[in-house]
């Protein structure tokens, strides 16, 4: 596999959720992994908002239910349940127009038996959402729209569809938190700022947040942007990127599909290739 994978370089991984999983995968392409967890999922200590939505729900109060995340389906149930019946919740689901961002809510959805009137396409980012609103002819003018938030709000998705005609109505279901333990996230920072990685790779936005919120603790924000300019920063897709920029960074590689084994293979096709061309980079 000469030439095809990471030939020993040292492979910064911050997942949570499958971080024993790619680890594993970053080994089997030859790199040496480190693994520094940089969230967990964590359910909003108040549900007011969920519990207003199922009263409005029940009520026929929505045309339009845009749901972004499979465990976001499912938290959002969860706290619907704790009051209502669950057949009453997914027969509600039935009556309405279902928009699903990517193939994790829609296998939840599917596994309900919810119809699903319209999905994104790869790489399923909210860009993609509204473009197929508009591809598809969905007509929002005067729609009462309810959107099933993930971690973060996501105003650009909110603003289109209100550009769109809709009413929107935001539904946080859960959000995301510093690891109980953020040890191994503070060593990491260390690592970056001694030049020790040699490739990180981003899963997901939050965990480029979280590794910035750490090094601002500490004091090493400035520190840590400039070790990761001398980091290849591989991203699983456009969102993520996007925030890797926002930090002033540039993207090395993204994914060609965003899943974690095309990114973790292509990074390792890549990466001594990239890291030869930063080390050739003027300082």
């Amino acid at each position: 596999m000469a030439g095809t994978n990471f030939q020993g370089l040292t492979v910064l991984t911050l997942e949570s959720r499958r971080g024993q999983e790619i680890s594993r995968l970053i080994e089997t392409y030859g790199g040496k992994a480190v693994h520094a967890p940089a969230m967990r999922e964590v359910p909003l200590s108040s549900n007011l908002e969920a519990s207003k939505f199922a009263d409005a729900l029940f009520e026929g109060k929505f045309d339009v239910l845009v749901f972004l995340t499979g465990v976001g389906v499912r938290a959002l149930s969860t706290v619907v349940e704790g009051v209502h019946p669950t057949e009453k919740f997914r027969e509600a689901l039935r009556k309405v127009a279902v928009f699903a961002r990517g193939p994790k809510p829609v296998a939840v959805l599917r596994e309900w038996g919810v119809p699903i009137a319209l999905t994104a396409p790869e790489p399923n980012t909210w860009r993609e959402l509204l473009r197929a609103i508009d591809d598809n002819k969905q007509d929002l003018r005067g729609k009462r729209v309810a959107v099933q938030e993930y971690g973060v709000s996501n105003p650009e998705l909110l603003a289109g569809l209100s550009e769109r005609g809709a009413q929107v109505t935001a539904v946080p279901v859960y959000q995301w938190d510093l690891p109980e333990d953020t040890g191994p996230l503070q060593r990491a920072v260390e690592e970056v700022i001694a030049g020790r990685i040699d490739v990180a790779l981003f899963t997901t936005s939050v965990q480029i947040h979280h590794l910035f919120q750490i090094s601002d603790q500490a004091g090493k924000k400035d520190a840590l942007k400039i070790g990761m300019e001398r980091v290849v920063k591989a991203s699983i897709g456009p969102t993520t990127s996007e925030v890797l920029r926002s930090y002033g960074l540039l993207v090395e590689l993204e994914a060609s599909h965003p899943k974690m084994g095309f990114l973790v293979k292509e990074a390792a096709e890549s990466s001594r290739e990239l890291v030869q061309g930063m080390q050739a980079r003027p300082r």
